[in-house]
């Protein structure tokens, strides 16, 4: 588990760790508040339905709520092995331009690099991602299962040369959720 505790401004202080059970309300509570519907209407949320996450991180405040998540998925491609999209990043609005989305970010990084991934890719703002190393050039032969902006679509790799031979539809690969629930049920 990466715990991470940050004082900012003096009176903003959190923690980042793994995501608990008794959080995946308060997570999908923010994410509705600071995505909306369209959410669930993005191509990269065809990667998340139906399978549990690889690494699920939230940022919590003195208090214990959720002001931060961020969760990363099994994907895979052609030339693509042990890869790992990104996403949803979220914070909440209340708590935005604290460094709380940064920080989630270095702690997943950092985890993913631990776990041994290969490579992160994710449809997000360059402006934003360039900052921990994401170029559209890492991703530029890669496509998702749906409408996507092209200069959106990201990579990072974490094992040098993991994304020189990534082409075509990224597809999920992690764990579906129904198998986690059978394997239990025979245990």
């Amino acid at each position: 588990m990466f715990a991470l505790n940050t004082n900012i401004q003096a009176q903003t202080a959190f923690t980042i760790s793994a995501e608990r059970p008794d959080q995946i309300a308060a997570r999908e509570n923010l994410l509705d508040r600071v995505m909306g519907e369209v959410r669930f209407r993005r191509a990269s949320e065809r990667m998340r339905e139906g399978r549990l996450p690889a690494i699920s991180l939230n940022a919590v405040d003195a208090n214990g709520s959720v002001i931060g998540t961020v969760r990363l998925w099994h994907v895979k491609a052609e030339g693509m092995q042990d890869a790992l999209m990104l996403g949803p990043l979220a914070v909440d609005p209340a708590f935005q331009g604290f460094g709380i989305g940064g920080a989630l970010m270095k702690a997943a990084l950092a985890q993913a690099k631990k776990a041994a991934f290969s490579a992160i890719v994710l449809v997000g703002d360059p402006e934003y991602y360039a900052r921990f190393g994401f170029d559209a050039s890492q991703a530029a032969n890669l496509f998702m299962p749906g409408p996507f902006e092209r200069r959106r679509m990201l990579g990072l790799e974490l094992r040098m040369g993991s994304l020189a031979k990534a082409e075509g539809l990224i597809s999920p690969a992690g764990q579906k959720v129904l198998e986690l629930a059978a394997r239990k049920a025979a245990a």
